[in-house]
């Protein structure tokens, strides 16, 4: 949605969406770095949190920087902010209220 958006408003130069969503290593960070169950949330709303959080710092850094391939440091910029996701989105333990 946020490569739509670029798109749009031409913040992104010569990217379209099909250029954000199969280019560089988007579909490997997706599918093998971020979900890696040690350094993902534990709550179903946590890891929206923080899917969204790496979507929006990738789009922020694709857009805004000189650096095209923000995969790997949004990936672990939301790694560090792990923590603190769980401790907002407080897991329920199994077969409790």
């Amino acid at each position: 949605m946020l490569a739509g958006l670029a798109n749009l408003t031409a913040l992104s130069n010569s990217w379209t969406v099909l250029h954000h969503l199969l280019g560089g290593a988007i579909l490997f960070g997706a599918f093998f770095i971020a979900t890696d169950p040690v350094t993902s949330p534990l709550t179903s709303q946590g890891k929206w949190i923080y899917g969204l959080g790496i979507g929006a710092i990738i789009m922020l850094l694709r857009v805004y920087s000189g650096y095209p391939e923000g995969v790997m440091f949004a990936v672990l910029l939301m790694n560090a902010l792990t923590p603190l996701i769980n401790r907002w989105r407080i897991p329920r333990p199994f077969g409790g209220v």
